[in-house]
């Protein structure tokens, strides 16, 4: 099950460039503000997905400051990983390029869509984009962010 604490997502061109503008989520395959699983609408009908192959997009996260951003509660482990950050973003990208080149643990391939990531940051492509956030750091001035992914484990 995976939750994302955003109501807006930036929607990519077919090169999975943004377009320089933030969709809402309501009523879309990237409405995870209630959790769900991954793959429960990632093969939908839907240009965006079409155009990352499934997920890979940066989500716009509510609030300011540091805020829990994600939660994802393994169905079968009950391992649960909660993401908390001071960043803007969160790229959620469901393996949609992975090619069964690398081995994980265990012997498993990392084949099409076997595994996730849930990536802090600002906005992909900010400095082309004037209405991102800006991620221009000024001669003297000093870049500080936080970011902790917490785990922990359900009681079955």
């Amino acid at each position: 099950m995976l939750q994302i604490n955003a109501k807006g997502y930036t929607p990519v061109d077919s090169t999975l460039i943004p377009l320089g503008k933030t969709d809402a989520v309501a009523g879309t395959p990237f409405d995870f503000t209630t959790p769900r699983t991954i793959g429960a609408k990632v093969d939908e009908d839907n240009q965006q997905l079409k155009n990352g192959k499934g997920y890979d997009h940066n989500f716009v996260l509510n609030g300011t400051g540091m805020k829990h951003a994600a939660t994802v509660i393994g169905d079968r482990s009950g391992i649960v990983m909660d993401v908390y950050t001071d960043e803007p973003g969160l790229q959620f990208y469901g393996g949609n390029f992975m090619q069964g080149k690398n081995t994980f643990k265990g012997g498993v391939k990392d084949d099409f869509r076997t595994a996730f990531c849930l990536e802090t940051q600002h906005f992909p492509d900010s400095p082309n984009q004037p209405t991102f956030p800006s991620t221009v750091l000024e001669p003297g001035k000093t870049y500080k962010t936080s970011s902790v992914y917490k785990f922990s484990t359900t009681t079955k």
